[in-house]
This record gives C-alpha cells, structure tokens and sequence, in this order.
C-alpha cells in the first residue's frame, strides 16, 4: 500500500515537471485556431484581428482553420478533444459553450469544465428592437404593452435555443411578460419578419443592416440588454433601467482544451491583453459593433459557471429540454 502511494506521488510530480517542461518550452511550433463558424461571420473578424498580434507575441504563425457545423458545436468538440498543449485554441461564444449542451442531448460535452478559460474577448449588448406599428416609444411603454396582451404578442428569433432566444426568456421571466416565440433559421428572416410585422418585436445583435432600417423609420430601437448604457448603441437605454438586475451580453473568449497546463494559459492570456489594447485590433472589432473585453482566467471561469447557472434556471422555468 505504501509502495503504490509512493508511485502515485511520484506520478504527480513528474506530470507537473512536465507540464513546466512544457510551458518553458512553449510555443515551439505554430498555433491553431479554431473558429467554429465559416469564414467572414463575426468570430471569424475577431480570430483576424488577434492573428497577427498573438504571432508576434509568441513567436509562432497563428494558422485560422474554420470548422463550422453543429451551430458551433462541431468546432467546440474538434478543440476539446485536442491534446492539452496549447496548440489547439477555440474563440467561442455563449452559444455554443454554455446554450447548447443545455438544450442539445448528447452533444457530447457539459456547459461547464469541458474546456480551459484563457480570456474573454469581446462582450456585445442584444438591441430591443419593435416594429414601428407597435404603439410604443419607451421601455415601460412596451413592457406595459405586452403585459396587457398576454400571449398575443409575438417575438421573433434567429432559432430556439439561441442567444436573443433565451434572452428574452430571461426578460419576460423577470419582468412578467407571456409573449409568443417564433424561431426562424437565421438573422435574415428574423429581421424581415419584424419589417414585415410577422412578429411585433425582437432582442438581438445590433448590426448595421439593423441601424440602417432603425434610421430609416422602419423598427424603432427601445433598449439594451447591457447592465449599464452601451457606447456601442448610443442614446439607448439598458433594459435595466425598468427591470433592474437584467443583463444579458453576448460574449467571445479564448479557450483550450481543459487540462491545459496553467503557464501555458497564463502565457496566452497575457499575450491576448496586449493584443486587445492596441487600436488596430479594437477598430475591426468596434466596427463589427463588439467592445473589447479582456479578462483573467479565472474572471472568464467565473462567467462560465455563472451563464450555465443562469441558463439551466431559465429554461428549465420556461420547460425547455434538451433533445
């Protein structure tokens, strides 16, 4: 008994040695970059922004390899089943990290644990958007609205289970509100049906195409689901402000796969802080309409947890369960 004990120890030891080895030594050859998208969508924009940077803070080309499928699921379980080495990397965002293990069975990996934090990146406000037919022009208007309108109001999303999808879960939860949800495949036809006045109302991305329609008095924008106002979305009032503790951002980090030893995260962590205070890498990501966020390891593990807790809650209130 003792004899085994002793080698056990020993193990331990000479695996930490050798994940010391390995983080003195690191990186020795190029990086990989997952993005678990098609090239030319929003992950892909951050992924192009930190490319060059992160090449010449650690020495070695950052080779981009878009992996899309799944709803980015396919991306998150190609990084996660990587060796712990720090050569395989994944930008990622709520969704497919934290929503879909929560709403998809056998997916393959939990909402938590599955993968190593290294920082955030980006954290991006949803827009409250309605058509211009409703008679609303403020927050409370619209939350008085729809409450006197129980299940007669429809909103409309990019797919159940996406972000704007379980955002506006969590608003109505809070705020009392019983409106019908109609998913679409996508931005596009979720955005021409609010146009078109299919659904009354929508809480998702700020985009140009959206600015575009909002000044040309087609939808009219009442709210952000930041926690305080957003300089990304000026003159426009958080959601907060009439349902105080609601906030729901969509967020983009930097992750390994789990086990990844600790120098080896603390190495890319410091290596994406620096990359996310230089101006050439905010413009591309500001005009992309995200703000910058960096974060530590261990503020990004706290996010982690604190998302899955918040979204297990808000689906299973509203009886939503993976299939």
């Amino acid at each position: 008994m003792r004899m085994r004990r002793m080698i056990a120890g020993l193990a331990v030891v000479a695996s930490l040695g050798c994940g010391t080895a390995m983080a003195q030594d690191y990186p020795n050859r190029p990086i990989r970059l997952v993005v678990p998208y098609p090239a030319g969508g929003t992950t892909d924009i951050i992924a192009r922004a930190l490319q060059e940077p992160l090449r010449l803070s650690l020495g070695q080309p950052i080779i981009i390899e878009n992996r899309g499928g799944g709803a980015g699921a396919t991306g998150q379980r190609e990084v996660l089943q990587s060796p712990a080495d720090g050569y395989s990397l994944l930008i990622s965002n709520n969704g497919p990290t934290t929503i879909l293990p929560l709403i998809r069975a056998n997916i393959g990996y939990e909402a938590t644990g599955a993968l190593a934090p290294i920082s955030l990146l980006t954290s991006t406000p949803l827009v409250l958007v309605t058509n211009i037919a409703v008679p609303v022009t403020n927050l409370r208007e619209f939350f008085d609205y729809v409450r006197a309108r129980p299940d007669r109001v429809n909103y409309g999303t990019a797919g159940v289970g996406s972000f704007g999808h379980v955002a506006t879960l969590l608003m109505a939860q809070m705020a009392g509100l019983q409106a019908v949800h109609v998913p679409y495949r996508g931005q596009a036809p979720m955005t021409l049906a609010v146009l078109s006045g299919e659904v009354q109302f929508t809480l998702t991305s700020y985009s140009q195409a959206m600015n575009e329609h909002i000044e040309a008095g087609k939808l009219r924008r009442l709210g952000v689901s930041s926690a305080e106002p957003s300089s990304l979305v000026p003159n426009t009032p958080p959601i907060a402000s009439v349902l105080p503790g609601y906030s729901a951002e969509v967020w983009f980090g930097l992750l390994a796969p789990a086990h990844t030893p600790a120098e080896i995260v603390a190495k890319l962590n410091d290596a994406v802080r620096d990359a996310l205070a230089m101006p050439a890498v905010q413009a591309p990501l500001r005009g992309a309409g995200m703000q910058p966020a960096a974060s530590t390891p261990e503020a990004f593990a706290a996010r982690l947890n604190a998302d899955a807790e918040l979204w297990r809650g808000v689906l299973a209130r509203a009886d939503i369960k993976p299939e």
